[in-house]
């Protein structure tokens, strides 16, 4: 499709040309159109000597805040099932996210050479997720985890520390990315990643880099409405438009179809519990948060 930004760092951008790598500022008309250009963009660039600039941002197959990246094809939850310990609710928000986007995602559990990720692997795949268990230690998964990225624009996302830098590294050991111990003292990962960044991996693939997130950056990330939520997890749909009332909240409701699939198990707690809890936040949304 042409000139994409693989890299966003302090106001300027690093476009990949047919020619290499072009450093760029975005024209000042994007500004007061209130453009903001995000890594996976399709560009056009003007050339200035070895410089450029960035004139149109071409249309959008999608858009994340957070991560602040566009036109991606598949979005890669890790999650940690040792130090640090990922919360569902972490990995659910950013589902949740994906599914109104209308981008597939998956999710990684990493570290199952410290503890067994086959719980958390479980839940996922009971939600009607791809899951890969990896260890980047040992190199278990990464090969499924490749496959299933192959020809793709992947972006891996996850709270600090669960290893989204070392499991690039592993995807491609020549990348050298930085990576950081967990701090055994804070019980969480430190920052090492700054900005997000898209590494090519051949075949026509790219994987983005993003910064790790906490608990509190979940507050910060785009918002559902109640009304959508119920669409943005993938194992309520057998049950919708089979409740009492076709405006069935799946809360207190009788003869909800969605809890009577909770308490036989077709759908797991902590995924009810997530549900609840977004839905709780998105009844406090203002529609102007939801068109700034």
């Amino acid at each position: 499709m042409g000139d994409r930004i693989i890299k966003a760092l302090s106001g300027f951008y690093y476009v990949q040309t047919a020619e290499g790598v072009v450093e760029c500022r975005a024209r000042g008309k994007m500004r007061r159109e209130k453009v903001s250009p995000l890594v996976g963009d399709f560009v056009e660039i003007s050339r200035q000597g070895a410089k450029g600039t960035v004139e149109t941002v071409l249309p959008r197959r999608n858009a994340f805040i957070r991560p602040a990246v566009a036109n991606i094809d598949m979005l890669v939850v890790l999650a940690s099932c040792a130090i640090p310990v990922t919360e569902p609710f972490l990995i659910d928000r950013v589902l949740a996210i994906s599914a109104r986007q209308g981008v597939p995602a998956a999710v990684c559990v990493n570290k199952d050479d410290l503890a067994s990720g086959e719980e958390l692997a479980r839940i996922y795949r009971h939600a009607g997720y791809p899951v890969f268990v990896t260890s980047a230690e040992t190199g278990e998964g990464i090969e499924a985890l490749r496959e299933a990225i192959c020809g793709k624009l992947a972006v891996f996302t996850g709270n600090s520390g669960v290893g989204k830098s070392s499991i690039l590294n592993r995807l491609a050991p020549g990348l050298g990315v930085p990576v950081a111990d967990v701090s055994e003292k804070l019980g969480r990962g430190r920052h090492t990643t700054r900005h997000i960044e898209l590494y090519a991996l051949g075949d026509d693939t790219y994987v983005g880099d993003t910064p790790g997130f906490s608990s509190f950056d979940t507050e910060r990330m785009e918002l559902v409405r109640k009304e959508e939520l119920q669409d943005a997890f993938l194992e309520f749909a057998p049950y919708i438009g089979h409740c009492q009332f076709p405006d069935c909240a799946h809360l207190k409701e009788p003869n909800c179809a969605v809890r009577a699939a909770l308490e036989s198990g077709e759908i797991e707690q902590t995924r009810y519990d997530s549900y609840v809890r977004l839905y709780e936040l998105a009844k406090e949304i203002k529609e102007w948060e939801l068109n700034p």
